[in-house]
């Protein structure tokens, strides 16, 4: 099976470093030229916006999931030609899972974590087996991947839970290792700490 259709979490700001919109183009330009459809939360701001824009500027397909509450405040892309308008948070998570091969994060906020731990849950409990990729943009994950250690060696989490999320400071290396697991090749989590 090939990643056809990637569902991606990431912020609707720009955040403080001009790094973070860049690796939203990077990825936006990666899936153009691997032919792979975007499915993201429909926004038209911050790192969203660049990367459906990119995605749109580039000729490839984007698809938007936004809840109708965001729509009426104005948060809703007005470039997409694909936008699923549904009714609640948990139900644009649950309708980007279903037209998805698979999750990728890049960085955010609340909303970010929220979409990335309930794939790594619904995968650790069997619901789904999509791959699940994280963009560590200049270390921006650091933090979390020290947590998920601690949970690992305290024993909240196991070794095969720890290793679900497959994690690089490079969109391309996530991409291939996503791609890989979905063609059920053995591939590394990959885990580069420095800049």
């Amino acid at each position: 099976m090939e990643l056809q259709a990637l569902a991606v979490f990431c912020g609707y700001r720009d955040g403080s470093d001009p790094a973070y919109v860049e690796a939203a183009i990077k990825l936006g330009s990666a899936l153009v030229e691997r032919d792979i459809t975007l499915v993201y939360g429909g926004g038209a701001f911050g790192m969203m916006g660049a990367l459906a824009n990119t995605v749109l500027e580039g000729g490839g397909r984007a698809v938007g999931v936004i809840p109708g509450f965001l729509m009426e405040r104005g948060q809703g892309h007005p470039g997409l030609k694909e936008v699923h308008v549904v009714d609640s948070l948990h139900e644009r998570k649950a309708r980007m899972a279903e037209i998805s091969d698979g999750f990728l994060v890049l960085p955010g906020g609340l909303g970010t974590l929220d979409e990335l731990f309930e794939a790594l849950t619904s995968m650790q409990l069997g619901v789904h087996d999509k791959p699940i990729g994280l963009v560590n943009t200049k270390g921006y994950y650091d933090p979390l991947i020290a947590f998920m250690d601690r949970a690992l060696a305290q024993e909240f989490m196991t070794r095969d839970h720890h290793d679900l999320l497959m994690m690089d400071r490079e969109v391309s290396a996530v991409l291939d290792a996503m791609s890989e697991r979905l063609a059920g090749l053995d591939s590394e989590i990959v885990r580069t700490r420095l800049d």
